[in-house]
């Protein structure tokens, strides 16, 4: 591929980035004012860890987990964590 087919394939790849930014400006998150009001953080290791602590409390050993009955727990220890749901 000739130098000026790259150039054109990659600004054809630029724009059309750029119009699905301008389409979803909405929606998009604005990271570095949730970091500075401290809402939420970037990284993905919270969630990560999050998931961890409940996939072990879901693994009780004899336990058998169909996926109602998970549903249930997990929509439960959500609404703990949330501090919806208190007992």
């Amino acid at each position: 591929m000739e130098w000026k087919e790259k150039v054109i394939k990659e600004l054809k790849v630029e724009n059309n980035f750029r119009k699905h930014l301008e389409k979803h400006r909405e929606r998009l998150i604005n990271y570095c004012e949730h970091q500075e009001k401290q809402l939420s953080s970037i990284g993905s290791g919270a969630v990560e860890s999050s998931v961890k602590q409940i996939a072990a409390k879901t693994n009780i050993s004899g336990a058998r987990w169909n996926e109602q009955g998970i549903r249930k727990i997990l929509s439960v220890r959500t609404a703990y964590l949330n501090g919806v749901f208190s007992y």
